[in-house]
């Protein structure tokens, strides 16, 4: 067998057990969507008709006034900002990240600050915490609304963090202060009913990543209120080129062949059926396991690894191997041999036990994993 492309090109190949994860190139999109999008490669359209159809697309999909879509959720938290600084107003639009003479300030609970908040400030907005330490009250959220308030911001995955508003208080108060609320639910698309809850409920711009439902790694898409999503549409980078203004959005652009992975991929996450899927995990999870007895010092636990990165029971779909002393390996040594092979396995290494997440394996790398663990053991 001769050299593989990601050889050729520098990489080792990898098993990823870890789950969704950008690092290891999102997610293995279905053969029928790649088809869709392989079937796109072969002509061309323009753009900005294709990105309008697609918008509309998955805005009904979800309920919404309207859509569009992005090159993933990042990007998506910059353009949903900046249309809230700009509205459609292209003089606007171009200046940024000149923020002068506009709505500036992005409000956002100091309890609820995470990793990918930075991505407000690109369009030239400030970051504004809320509260302190000890959290957030409704006077102080209230308060902090002013003339210079572009938007309030909003997390879901830290909803429930001590000390907070909830996502149905932040949107209340602020819709009384007059700003929209801006939700970032890149991940939070299971239940799938969760989607279309967001802007149901009254958040007025909300954006997706499409790696977290089988879509291609750098997709995405916003729904919302029309008039902030036809901001966006004006910001992003389809009338950079042809219209009067040399707008921000013009480093955001897409693939046509993206653009179709990212709407028939959620075509099809909605109408997959769930529970086969979750059953598709524990079958994995439970040859695993078979695979692994009888090994000394190791003990075994089906489990669920969740996208906030935690250990919860169910729905399983995830091994977790704990390493006993008398295993004569710690996690983190036998995470360094899982890493040293060709393919590469890349588990989750976590005190004393490694987890092994199986969405993004298939039946073969199971077998794989489980000659290379017990390999590392010395079971083999």
């Amino acid at each position: 067998m001769g050299e593989s492309v990601l050889h050729h090109l520098g990489a080792t190949p990898a098993i990823n057990a870890m789950g969704v994860y950008t690092s290891l190139g999102g997610s293995i999109i279905p053969p029928s969507v790649w088809e869709a999008m392989t079937e796109s490669n072969q002509t061309y359209c323009e753009m900005a008709p294709l990105m309008d159809g697609a918008g509309q697309i998955v805005a009904d999909l979800l309920g919404a006034e309207a859509g569009r879509v992005t090159p993933g959720a990042s990007s998506a938290i910059a353009l949903m900002v900046a249309a809230c600084m700009t509205g459609t107003d292209g003089a606007r639009m171009e200046q940024l990240p000149d923020a002068t003479g506009m709505p500036d300030e992005v409000l956002l609970q100091k309890r609820q600050r995470y990793l990918f908040d930075r991505m407000i400030r690109h369009p030239g907005a400030r970051l504004v915490e809320v509260g302190d330490d000890e959290g957030t009250t409704r006077e102080q959220l209230a308060a902090a609304i002013g003339p210079r308030t572009a938007c309030v911001f909003y997390p879901p995955h830290m909803e429930g963090t001590p000390g907070t508003l909830s996502l149905a208080e932040c949107i209340e108060i602020a819709h009384a202060g007059g700003v929209p609320i801006v939700v970032d639910a890149a991940f939070k698309n299971y239940p799938t009913e969760l989607m279309g809850g967001y802007t149901a409920a009254g958040a007025d711009l909300v954006c997706f990543s499409a790696k977290y439902y089988m879509g291609p790694n750098t997709g995405g898409f916003i729904v919302g209120r029309k008039e902030l999503v036809d901001a966006v549409a004006g910001l992003d980078f389809t009338g950079y080129e042809t219209g009067d203004y040399r707008i921000f959005g013009r480093p955001f652009k897409l693939d046509r062949q993206l653009v179709v992975g990212v709407v028939l991929g959620l075509q099809e996450w909605l109408a997959m059926d769930h529970d086969a899927r979750f059953a598709d995990y524990l079958r994995k999870v439970e040859r695993l396991r078979e695979g692994l007895a009888g090994i000394g010092g190791i003990e075994m636990e089906p489990i669920c690894f969740t996208m906030e990165e935690t250990f919860v029971p169910e729905p399983v779909n995830c091994l977790k191997v704990r390493l006993l002393p008398e295993c004569g390996l710690t996690a983190t040594e036998l995470d360094a041999r899982l890493r040293a092979g060709d393919p590469v396995v890349r588990t989750i290494p976590e005190d004393d036990f490694i987890g092994i997440v199986v969405e993004t394996t298939s039946d073969e790398d199971v077998e794989t994993i489980i000659a290379r663990v017990r390999e590392a053991l010395g079971a083999a």
